[in-house]
């Protein structure tokens, strides 16, 4: 296996956590996927965004980092590789969007000190899926808390990946997957060419773009 560590991102329904999961099953990885069912601001902050956007900033930097500092430093024997289905900087990616500007300034302060201590992935996958059909993929799996997203919300996260990968992209390997002609979720012939794309080519550091 040529990666050890192996994040899937993308936006609020672009399906990186089915992607991450399928991925593990097949591969005999160690899978992380990100704990946000449970948290208790998630709602309020889709309901009245202003008022909850700081608390819920803070708890995803602090059980995000939690768990990827516990999960990474732990080896398991029994599998191959681990494959995560977000990346830790994530939380400052939707910070900007959601936090007005003192805020942030004051979360970014806290984000960098810790942000060090965790490693980098081998290969940042991101799928990129258009807002029309992100909203779509919302609806249909029906999670009540999402239902009064905007948007504008989710051009405003797409916009803050777009960032976050031009800002890196002398810092990782960068896999772009444009999914808007496919469906790997529902479809195995569909989901193997996405699994092609990351594990049968060797990727340099930097920006690579791949369309299906």
């Amino acid at each position: 296996m040529k990666y050890n560590y192996l994040v899937i991102e993308g936006n609020i329904g672009s399906g990186k956590t089915s992607l991450a999961t399928r991925i593990s099953e097949q591969f005999n990885s160690k899978l992380i996927l990100e704990q946000f069912a449970d948290n208790p601001f998630l709602p309020k902050f889709y309901n009245d965004p202003d008022k909850y956007a700081f608390p819920l900033e803070l708890s995803f930097l602090a059980e995000r980092y939690r768990q990827l500092k516990e999960d990474l430093s732990k080896q398991d024997l029994f599998k191959d590789f681990t494959v995560a289905d977000y990346f830790f900087n994530k939380t400052l990616i939707f910070a900007k969007t959601t936090l007005q500007k003192d805020e942030f300034n004051l979360f970014s302060k806290l984000f960098t000190i810790i942000n060090e201590s965790l490693p980098k992935p081998d290969l940042f996958v991101y799928l990129y899926l258009d807002v029309d059909k992100l909203i779509k993929n919302i609806l249909n799996r029906g999670r009540n808390y999402e239902k009064n997203i905007q948007k504008e919300y989710l051009q405003s996260i797409q916009n803050g990946y777009f960032d976050f990968i031009k800002n890196n992209q002398h810092q990782l390997k960068i896999l772009i997957i444009d999914t808007n002609t496919i469906d790997f979720v529902n479809s195995y012939e569909d989901y193997k060419k996405i699994v092609s794309c990351i594990f049968d080519n060797d990727y340099k550091t930097g920006i690579n773009r791949i369309k299906l």
